[in-house]
C-alpha cells in the first residue's frame, strides 16, 4: 500500500480547466492524424474527459472499464469492477484523467493492447503507459479533481509551512 503522506503538493483543477485540458487533449489527439470509433473511459476519473473528447472527435461510441485504486488519497490495492469483452482495441481511444504509477494503465492496456491510451494529466511513472497526454505533474503532487472538492479559503503558503 502507498504511503499517503508520499504527496507533499496539492494541484487543484477547477471545473474549468478540466475541460480546457480536456479540449487541449482533443486537439493533440486530432493533430495526430489516427481517427477512432470509440471511447473507452476509465472509470471514474475518466467520464468526464472522455465525454468532452467524444463530443470533440464526434466518437458516439462510449464504454467503460471500471477499476478501483484509490481511496481517500491513498492508491490501494486495484479492483477490476467491469472490464471489456470483444473488443481488443483497434479503433479505440482510452480516456482517463490520471496517469500516476502506471499500476492501472498496466492493467487496462493488457485488456486492450491495440488501444490508444490517452489522459490529461500524468506523473513520471506512470508516463511510459501512455500514448498522449496534456500536463505533467510531479510524482509527490496529488491532482486535486472538481469532483473532490469544493470552494474554501485557503492559508497562504508561507503560512502553511510545517
Amino acid at each position: 500500500m502507498a504511503d499517503k503522506n508520499r504527496y507533499r503538493r496539492t494541484y487543484p483543477v477547477s471545473w474549468d480547466q478540466l475541460h480546457r485540458d480536456s479540449r487541449a487533449l482533443a486537439w493533440r489527439l486530432i493533430d495526430s492524424g489516427r481517427s477512432w470509433d470509440k471511447i473507452i473511459a476509465v472509470v471514474r476519473g475518466g467520464l468526464v474527459p472522455a465525454a468532452i473528447i467524444a463530443r470533440e472527435l464526434d466518437i458516439h461510441y462510449v464504454d467503460t472499464i471500471c477499476v478501483s485504486s484509490y481511496t481517500l488519497r491513498q492508491q490501494g490495492e486495484l479492483k477490476i469492477i467491469k472490464s471489456i469483452e470483444g473488443i481488443n482495441g483497434e479503433n479505440a481511444l482510452i480516456i482517463d484523467d490520471l496517469v500516476d504509477t502506471g499500476k492501472t494503465a498496466r492493467i487496462v492496456r493488457q485488456m486492450l493492447p491495440d488501444a490508444h491510451f490517452a489522459t490529461v494529466y500524468a506523473k513520471p511513472d506512470g508516463k511510459p503507459y501512455v500514448d498522449t497526454y496534456i500536463t505533467e505533474v510531479s510524482q509527490d503532487t496529488w491532482i486535486l479533481f472538481p469532483w473532490d472538492s469544493e470552494i474554501q479559503f485557503v492559508e497562504p503558503l508561507i503560512q502553511q509551512k510545517p
